[in-house]
């Protein structure tokens, strides 16, 4: 067994202090693999001048070179052939461009143990029939976005009596319709069965408001579930507070904080950040976070706000192991949130473009065009 193997069968998947040896281990692993197996990864690699072999130590986890998200955006990288990636998944996109990752067997399979240890954390494993409403895209053949692929995910966590969605494919096309969902909303609350909600919080938002505007109240039944996730995307301008939120929620469907669920990802970084009971992201064994500093890009302690890079060894099929994200996050130390876990939790206070960032690993499409790093 890899070391990547056994960092995702670890049952508890907040002890990340006992297993900092086996996930430099893996990454260290991972590191390698990528270098042998994507010619473009080896390059930028070469091209800075770092060796799989200097990632020997929980401090050198800062020293790996990290690829920003956008350059997945523009250049497909994989350390695989298209036979042995049966999964595929994209970004959103955002002005028509996306980024495209691939997951093998061994990824999805440890992907499989992560969700099982996460779903299980937050007691969302159940053998209890429920109705769900996905607030976001119905799947479809020509759609591989990630985050429809999640959300119809998390309908085997609970066994599925029925589905509806806020974004129905029709006429080749996706079309909002909360009219359609709160029709079968109704309809789920007279047959008496848990309601799970999964999706977008913005369309959350704007259903939940369309009800409170027109005075529908209801109370899903016991064991329901909201669970939020994807971000407010294109809607960033209607983004309420968190709090408002919740309280929009038990206003309009009866449901209290307690069920209420949040997660965190990205299809470059794709590790379920699930929420603890105080509502913070803390850092699961599969992955590390680093904030770095927005001008100098060097790791800065907890507690000081700076630019999100996220690591993880899950994936083979596409060099993941260390991306920089647009986001601006702070990440705090584990004591100073009430839930009882030690690991840092990650809080995104923002988001910033990075054209004007330029550091040798922002570099790497310079360098993939053969131009000096």
């Amino acid at each position: 067994m890899g070391a990547r193997e056994k960092l995702f069968a670890v049952r508890d998947p907040f002890a990340t202090e006992r297993t900092e040896a086996v996930f430099v281990k893996a990454m260290q692993e991972n590191c390698r693999y990528q270098y042998r197996h994507c010619p473009e990864y080896r390059k930028i690699l070469d091209g800075i001048g770092f060796s799989p072999s200097d990632l020997n130590s929980t401090e050198a986890l800062g020293t790996l070179p990290f690829l920003p998200t956008a350059l997945f955006k523009k250049h497909h990288l994989t350390s695989m052939p298209g036979w042995r990636i049966p999964v595929k998944a994209t970004s959103s996109g955002t002005k028509g461009q996306f980024s495209k990752v691939g997951l093998e067997l061994g990824a999805l399979w440890n992907g499989f143990w992560m969700v099982l240890h996460m779903a299980k954390y937050r007691k969302l494993l159940s053998l209890r029939p429920v109705n769900y409403v996905i607030l976001g895209y119905q799947p479809h053949k020509g759609n591989d976005m990630a985050v429809m692929k999640t959300a119809f995910g998390s309908t085997f966590l609970a066994p599925a009596l029925h589905r509806c969605y806020a974004l129905r494919y029709e006429n080749g096309r996706y079309t909002a319709d909360l009219e359609h969902v709160l029709k079968h909303l109704r309809r789920y609350v007279k047959a008496g069965h848990p309601v799970r909600f999964m999706g977008f919080p913005s369309y959350t938002y704007f259903l939940l408001q369309m009800m409170e505007d027109r005075n529908v109240h209801l109370q899903l039944p016991r064991g329901s579930k909201i669970m939020l996730g994807g971000g407010w995307k294109q809607f960033y301008r209607e983004q309420v507070d968190k709090q408002a939120l919740y309280d929009l929620i038990r206003r309009v469907l009866g449901v209290e904080e307690e069920n209420i669920i949040e997660f965190f990802g990205a299809v470059e970084h794709p590790i379920l950040y699930t929420d603890c009971p105080a509502h913070h992201f803390h850092v699961p064994v599969y992955s590390r976070v680093l904030i770095r500093d927005v001008r100098t890009l060097r790791p800065v302690p907890n507690g000081t706000p700076g630019l999100v890079n996220l690591l993880t060894p899950m994936i083979k099929a596409t060099p993941l192991c260390s991306v920089m994200t647009d986001d601006l996050g702070v990440l705090h130390d584990g004591s100073e949130c009430p839930c009882g876990l030690k690991t840092p939790y990650l809080e995104i206070i923002g988001r910033v473009g990075l054209k004007e960032i330029r550091t040798c690993a922002a570099g790497a499409a310079d360098i993939l065009k053969g131009a000096a790093p």
